[in-house]
């Protein structure tokens, strides 16, 4: 998966882009009111381990 694809999914579960940093985006998820950073490169690949741990800070399932 891309991170473009992750970032739809975030998206269409409520999750709201929030900043850039220097190396990452900052993202808002309402469901468990935590901040977490997504990498910008939109056209590689997410690591498994890496899209485990973003959707559990999102608190998507």
């Amino acid at each position: 998966m891309k991170y473009s694809e992750l970032k739809k999914i975030l998206k269409k579960n409520g999750c709201e882009f929030i900043s850039e940093g220097k190396r990452h985006e900052m993202w808002y998820s309402p469901i468990t009111g935590n901040q977490f950073p997504v990498s910008r490169h939109n056209s590689q690949d997410v690591a498994s381990g890496t899209f485990q741990a973003i959707m559990k800070q999102a608190g998507i399932k």
